[in-house]
C-alpha cells in the first residue's frame, strides 16, 4: 500500500471539506470510460468521508477508473456553494474573482490548465432556481462552462486522479486533482449577487402535491404572517428530505413528523410562533383530524421543547423495520457504524426496533435500532 499517497489524499480531502463545511456531502463515482455511475449515491459526514476506510475505498475505485465527484448536500436545496467550472481557465481569473468580491472558498486544478472554483454565497440553503441563476451569472462573468451551472452540479474531490482519457499525459499517466486554494469564507459580494439572482430566477411552481398542501383556510389564521406559505413548505419539505421520510415510512404519522420538525426548528433558534405557522401552513392535510388545531400546535411545541432521547449504540446488523414504523422520540440521527466502505451505505439512521415479545415496532429505552437508507 502506498502510505504516502494515502496520506496525501486524506490531507487534500480534509482541507477541501474544512473549507466547505456542511452537515452532509453527496459523493458519486463515475467510470471515466463507460460514463456509468457506481451503484448508489452515498451521503457522508465530513468525519466519515475522511476516515481511513473511506479514503482507501475511494482510492481503490479511483484506481479502477472511477472519477470521484461530490457536492455539499442540503436535500432539495443548494447548500450555499456555487460551482464555477473553469474548463479553460483564463490567466489570473482567480485574482479577478477576488478583486470583484466573488472570492472562491476552494479552487481545484482538475488537470493542467483546468480549474474548478467553489464560491460560498450563503450559510443557509438556497432555492434551486436562485442557485442556478447565480451559477449562470458567475459562469458568464468569469468564462465558466455554462453547461455546469445547475444548482446541484458535482465538482471533483481533490486528492484523486482525473481518469478522463483526454486528460491523460503523453506517458499515459492520469493527472492528479490538486487543491490550489482552500479557505472557508463567504464571498464579500454574496448578498449583491444573490439579490440579482433572485430577480432573474424563475418563480417556483405552486405546490400541488399532497406532501406539501397549502390551503387558503390555513393561511387565514397564521399567527406569524411574515412566514409565506411557499417558505413554510420549503422548510417542511427540506426536513422530510433530510430525514428521508418518504423512503423510510410509506405511511408516516404526520403528528410525529410535526414533532420532529418543531424540535429541529427550536434547536435552530426559530421563534415558537413562527414554528406554529410553519406547521399550520406546511404539515400535510393540516389540521387533519384535530378538532382543536391551535391546542394541537401548542402541545406539539411544548413537547418539542424537551430534548429527544439518544441511544449510545448503533448496530446496523438488525433487520430493517416494517412499513408501519412509528418512532416518537425524535428525528433520526447520523451515527457511526461498522459498515464497510464498499457496502451500499456509509451512514445509518437511528430508528426503532421490533420488540421481541409483542412484535410491535417501538423503541426500547436505551436500545435504539438502526437501518441503512442508501
Amino acid at each position: 500500500m502506498d502510505d504516502r499517497g494515502f496520506f496525501l489524499t486524506r490531507h487534500a480531502v480534509s482541507k477541501q471539506l474544512a473549507a466547505m463545511p456542511s452537515e452532509l456531502y453527496l459523493v458519486r463515482l463515475i467510470h471515466a470510460q463507460s460514463r456509468c455511475a457506481f451503484p448508489g449515491e452515498r451521503l457522508w459526514t465530513a468525519g466519515q468521508l475522511t476516515s481511513a476506510r473511506t479514503i482507501r475505498f475511494l482510492r481503490a475505485r479511483n484506481r479502477e477508473g472511477c472519477d470521484v465527484y461530490f457536492h455539499p448536500y442540503a436535500g432539495e436545496q443548494n447548500a450555499g456553494y456555487i460551482l464555477v467550472d473553469l474548463d479553460v481557465a483564463q490567466p489570473k481569473v482567480w485574482e479577478t474573482m477576488h478583486a470583484r468580491g466573488h472570492a472562491p472558498c476552494v479552487v481545484v486544478q482538475t488537470s493542467p490548465g483546468h480549474l474548478q472554483a467553489w464560491v460560498c454565497l450563503s450559510t443557509n440553503p438556497l432555492q434551486p432556481a436562485v442557485a442556478t441563476a447565480a451559477g449562470k451569472w458567475l459562469a458568464r462573468a468569469y468564462g465558466g462552462d455554462p453547461a455546469s451551472t445547475d444548482w446541484r452540479h458535482l465538482g471533483r474531490l481533490a486528492g484523486f486522479t482525473n481518469q478522463k482519457p483526454a486528460r491523460r499525459a503523453s506517458n499515459g499517466q492520469a493527472p492528479w486533482v490538486k487543491l490550489v486554494y482552500a479557505g472557508a469564507s463567504l464571498a464579500p459580494q454574496a448578498d449583491s449577487l444573490l439579490q440579482s439572482a433572485r430577480t432573474t430566477a424563475p418563480l417556483p411552481p405552486r405546490a400541488s402535491r399532497a406532501d406539501a398542501p397549502v390551503t387558503p383556510s390555513s393561511t387565514d389564521h397564521a399567527p406569524f404572517p411574515n412566514t409565506a406559505a411557499a417558505h413554510a413548505g420549503a422548510i417542511y419539505r427540506g426536513c422530510m428530505q433530510r430525514w428521508r421520510i418518504a423512503d423510510r415510512f410509506p405511511q408516516p404519522d404526520w403528528s410525529i413528523v410535526d414533532l420532529w420538525v418543531a424540535r429541529y426548528l427550536l434547536a435552530q433558534g426559530t421563534p415558537a410562533p413562527q414554528i406554529e405557522t410553519i406547521l399550520r401552513l406546511a404539515s400535510p392535510h393540516f389540521p387533519r383530524r384535530h378538532s382543536h388545531p391551535d391546542d394541537y400546535l401548542r402541545r406539539t411545541l411544548a413537547r418539542a421543547a424537551f430534548p429527544a432521547p439518544r441511544g449510545a449504540l448503533c448496530v446496523d446488523r438488525r433487520p430493517p423495520p416494517g412499513p408501519n414504523l412509528k418512532h416518537r422520540d425524535g428525528p433520526p440521527h447520523v451515527c457511526e457504524n461498522s459498515t464497510s466502505p464498499g457496502s451500499i451505505s456509509q451512514w445509518t439512521l437511528v430508528t426503532a426496533r421490533t420488540h421481541p415479545e409483542s412484535g410491535n415496532l417501538r423503541r426500547s429505552e436505551g436500545e435504539p435500532g438502526c437501518r441503512s437508507v442508501l
